[in-house]
């Protein structure tokens, strides 16, 4: 049962809306975890089992069932089948579901139906679109369910959950101002380390290596080379440092480096025309992959450059419409087009 409801927020027919938000699992000071939910803009907390009940009268939010602690996966693996990838969802959950059912990587009731495949989100789940919190907890219970499957989720770091969690929130669609507000937490503390989807973030890794492709958000420049960085060092200072002040970051080389001027979560020069294919072909020879996989930078659809060594999945889903993902089946590259049907991956 609810524990606490406080007053409706906002005046006039706004308030009268159907705004509901949540959950925020978030530890209280005595260190139990509570949920809050906002019903018809009032918030409302309530205790915290394994499942989460959502309160009556407040739409069809997630009732996530939790799974911590959250250990912090390889960031190697071979022998896949099977390997589905997608980008730069930015809160657009309906067409992400759409997607995902056309292709059944997930049924009709969105479970995980990908058996012992993986699925790979390349990050920017966050900003922009008006239900983040929705599909962090789908990406969430897929997770669990990819696991029990056999399979694998991987959601990797993009520049925008770098961004929220170190509290740049230029971004933040507008309707989660209200629920901070009423929770009485900064938007970025919603997501600390204090909380459950925080703390399932924070476990994640940033690039990951699947057969002979490597995923990122947004490319790795030719001067990750002469820095030698390893796959593992990459994730392990992600991590390390994801909440430290963005003057701290920059005022370290490496670390500036890696989190903003040629690092996988910013860089754009594959599509700059900064780079020959010598250049690429060092970088995919540095980690024994023939393709390097990227969002970040949005085309209309899944495209090949560099003879399919470099392949970009930001199908632009931020804006609402439509999506595609690419599907990898052995050596055969294909795009997954919003519809369902699939065609092979031709270089541009």
């Amino acid at each position: 049962m609810p524990e606490i409801t406080q007053a409706e927020s906002g005046s006039g027919s706004e308030a009268a809306t159907d705004f509901h938000d949540g959950p925020y699992v978030i530890l209280n000071d005595a260190r139990q975890k509570q949920a809050h939910w906002i019903c018809h803009r009032r918030l409302i907390t309530t205790e915290v089992g394994t499942t989460l009940q959502r309160p009556e009268h407040c739409g069809a939010l997630p009732q996530p069932t939790l799974f911590g602690p959250y250990a912090i996966d390889n960031d190697h693996f071979s022998g896949v089948k099977t390997l589905v990838a997608l980008s730069d969802v930015h809160g657009q959950y309906q067409v992400l579901i759409s997607l995902l059912r056309a292709h059944r990587v997930i049924d009709e009731h969105n479970h995980w139906a990908l058996g012992e495949g993986h699925l790979v989100m390349t990050g920017d789940i966050f900003d922009r679109g008006p239900e983040v919190n929705e599909v962090l907890w789908f990406m969430y219970e897929l997770d669990r369910a990819a696991r029990a499957a056999g399979g694998m989720v991987h959601l990797l770091m993009g520049n925008h959950e770098q961004m929220v969690l170190q509290g740049d929130l230029r971004y933040v669609n507008d309707r989660y101002h209200v629920s901070s507000d009423l929770i009485g937490r900064p938007y970025d503390a919603l997501y600390d380390s204090d909380t459950e989807i925080g703390q399932w973030l924070r476990s994640k890794n940033t690039l990951v290596k699947i057969n002979d492709m490597l995923f990122m958000h947004g490319g790795i420049s030719p001067e990750w080379l002469e820095r030698g960085l390893s796959i593992g060092q990459a994730n392990d200072l992600y991590r390390k440092h994801i909440d430290d002040d963005k003057a701290d970051i920059k005022a370290n080389t490496l670390l500036n480096f890696l989190f903003y001027k040629g690092g996988p979560t910013w860089y754009r020069g594959y599509f700059k025309s900064e780079l020959d294919a010598s250049q690429i072909d060092a970088l995919l020879k540095h980690f024994g992959v023939n393709h390097i996989v990227v969002g970040h930078t949005s085309q209309t659809r899944v495209l090949g450059l560099y003879d399919n060594r470099i392949i970009a999945i930001d199908s632009s889903i931020k804006l609402g419409n439509a999506g595609e993902l690419l599907w990898v089946e052995g050596d055969t590259l294909l795009r997954g087009k919003y519809d369902g049907s699939k065609s092979p991956l031709i270089s541009d």
